[in-house]
C-alpha cells in the first residue's frame, strides 16, 4: 500500500518546483515516525475519496448524458431495489472498516510514550515557555527573540521583512538529541495554551492543573519550527516554538555547557551580598530587555492597550514594597514573575526601573529585601 501511495504522490513531482513552494497545499512528511504515519493516513484517504468521487460523478455524468430525454431514454417506474440498497449500505461499511485499521494502529502508535529515553516538562506561560530537563537538571524559558519583537511593535521603525524567520525565531531553542525518544510533558501556568511544531507531526494542548503526555524520535539534525496553537491572548500570535535536534555527542557537549554557564552565573551572582546601584541598573537593563520588553516599550513609554508609561510614574516611583509585590505577583495584565525571575533579577529590574527613562529616584533594591517577600 505504502508503494502505491509513494507512486501516487510522485505526480506532484511534475509540477514546478517553485509552485510547490510558494502554494503548499499538502502535508509534510516530517522527521519523525508520528509525522510519516499521519501522512501515509491522509494520503490513503485523500486517495480513497478521490477514487471515490470520480466514480460517482463519473457514473453520474454518463447517466445524465446517456439517458437524456433527447435521446428518447424514459424514466423507470420503481419504488425499491433490496440489491441496490445492501450494495450502497456494505461498499461504505467495508471502506470505513478498512480505514479505522491503519487509523488505529496510527493512534495507538501516537499514543505509545513508553520506553522513552528522556523527558522534557513543557510549561505554557503568557507568552513564552518553560522546558525542564527531568533527567539533565537543566531549565531555561524560551520566547521571542528580540528583533522580532522589535519589528512586531507599532513605531518601532523596523520592517519586519528584514528580520529572517520573523516571528518564528526564539531566544532560547529547546535541545533535543536525535535518535532518540524524547517523552513531552505539556501543562500551563496561567491559560490555555498548545504545543505545536508540526514537522513532529503532533500538536499537544497545555492546559493548567492538566498534564499531557506526547512523543517524538527526531531522525534528522536540523531547526524545526512551530508556534502555540491556542488562541491564549491578546500576543498569542508571538509565541513560538524552535526545537533543535542534534547528534547525541552534540547535545551531551550542549548540556555540559549549559550547566557550566549556570555555575558560573550562580557564582558571579551572590544574592546575599550587597549590590552596586550601578551593577543592579546594569543587571536590570538586561532582564528589562528580555521579560519586561514584550509588553513594556523599549524606551519605557506607554504602549496602548498593553502597558503604562514607566517614566514618572506613580508605580514605578511610588513606595518600593507596592512594587516588589506588583513583580512578584501581578494584576490585571501585569503578569506574576515571582516564580520566573530569582531575587537578583527583580531587584535588578525594579532598580533599573527607577533610574532609568528620566526617573531618577537615587536608590536601589537589595535582593535581600525581594527575599523577604517569597
Amino acid at each position: 500500500m505504502k508503494s502505491i501511495l509513494h507512486r501516487l504522490s510522485l505526480i506532484v513531482g511534475f509540477l514546478p518546483t517553485a509552485a510547490l513552494a510558494d502554494w503548499q497545499l499538502n502535508l509534510t512528511r516530517g522527521v519523525t515516525s508520528i509525522s510519516r504515519n499521519a501522512y501515509d493516513l491522509h494520503m490513503l484517504v485523500l486517495w480513497v475519496c478521490t477514487i471515490i468521487g470520480v466514480v460517482v460523478f463519473g457514473v453520474m455524468f454518463w447517466s445524465i448524458f446517456h439517458h437524456r430525454k433527447s435521446r428518447g431514454a424514459q424514466a423507470a417506474h420503481f419504488h425499491e431495489s433490496t440489491t441496490v440498497e445492501v450494495i450502497w449500505t456494505l461498499v461504505p461499511f467495508l471502506i470505513l472498516v478498512g480505514l479505522a485499521v491503519p487509523a488505529t494502529r496510527a493512534l495507538i502508535h501516537i499514543e505509545d510514550a513508553s520506553d522513552a529515553d528522556m523527558s522534557i516538562l513543557i510549561t505554557g506561560y503568557q507568552w513564552k515557555w518553560h522546558y525542564k530537563y527531568l533527567e539533565d537538571d537543566v531549565e531555561f524559558f524560551s520566547k521571542l527573540d528580540q528583533d522580532s519583537n522589535r519589528a512586531r511593535m507599532l513605531g518601532s521603525g523596523q520592517d519586519p521583512a528584514s528580520v529572517e524567520n520573523y516571528l518564528l525565531e526564539v531566544d532560547n531553542p529547546v535541545v533535543i538529541p536525535v535518535g532518540k525518544k524524547v517523552r513531552f510533558l505539556t501543562t500551563a501556568n496561567d491559560v490555555i495554551h498548545a504545543w505545536w511544531v508540526p514537522a513532529l507531526g503532533f500538536k499537544r494542548d497545555a492546559i493548567p492543573g492538566f498534564v499531557n503526555e506526547s512523543w517524538a524520535l527526531v531522525e534528522e539534525p536540523g531547526i524545526y519550527r512551530g508556534q502555540c496553537a491556542e488562541l491564549c491572548g491578546r500576543d498569542h500570535g508571538f509565541m513560538p516554538i524552535v526545537v533543535d535536534a542534534r547528534p547525541p555527542e552534540a547535545y551531551a557537549a550542549w548540556v555540559a555547557e549549559f550547566k557550566a554557564k549556570r555555575a558560573a552565573v550562580a557564582q558571579k551572582q551572590d544574592p546575599k551580598r550587597a549590590w552596586a546601584r550601578e551593577e543592579l541598573v546594569a543587571h536590570g537593563a538586561e532582564v528589562y530587555a528580555a521579560r519586561c520588553s514584550d509588553c513594556h516599550a523599549a524606551d519605557g513609554s506607554a504602549v496602548n492597550g498593553s502597558a503604562p508609561s514607566l517614566a514618572g510614574g506613580e508605580i514605578v516611583l511610588g513606595a518600593v514594597d507596592d512594587l516588589i509585590d506588583l513583580v512578584m505577583f501581578g494584576t490585571g495584565e501585569m503578569h506574576a514573575f515571582g516564580g520566573q525571575l530569582s531575587d537578583i533579577d527583580i531587584a535588578a529590574v525594579i532598580t533599573f526601573a527607577r533610574n532609568s527613562f528620566g526617573n531618577n529616584a537615587g536608590d536601589d533594591l537589595q535582593p535581600i529585601k525581594v527575599a523577604e517577600f517569597r
